[in-house]
């Protein structure tokens, strides 16, 4: 089976973080896993098909926003809380708590 890659603590850069979560699917997808203990990626629900979904999370467990743990066909999701608040203290729960406090975020759930 084929390793995934997740950048170590200290190489999860600030403009990777910044990028993935830029995008408004990659970050109804980072809300719905902190509102979760490790949701698998079927039971995440977000206004896209598989493939962009499968795309999606991996542009954020490359950066370093999410971690994904395989466990037979299943892949549980986990944000790196500990790691990103280490790197950078309070930014992704600034990010989230603006996010899911957003119109944005309604307009994407209304969407499907």
């Amino acid at each position: 089976m084929k390793m995934l890659y997740h950048p170590d603590r200290a190489e999860i850069h600030l403009s990777s973080v910044l990028n993935a979560l830029s995008d408004p699917i990659r970050l109804l997808i980072a809300s719905e896993i902190r509102k979760s203990y490790e949701p698998t990626c079927g039971t995440i629900d977000v206004p896209v098909v598989k493939s962009t979904l499968s795309h999606h999370t991996r542009t954020l467990r490359e950066a370093g926003v999410v971690n994904v743990r395989v466990q037979g066909t299943q892949r549980f999701l986990s944000l790196r809380t500990e790691d990103l608040e280490l790197r950078f203290p309070g930014l992704l729960s600034s990010i989230l708590d603006a996010f899911e406090a957003s119109d944005e975020k309604k307009e994407l759930m209304n969407a499907h």
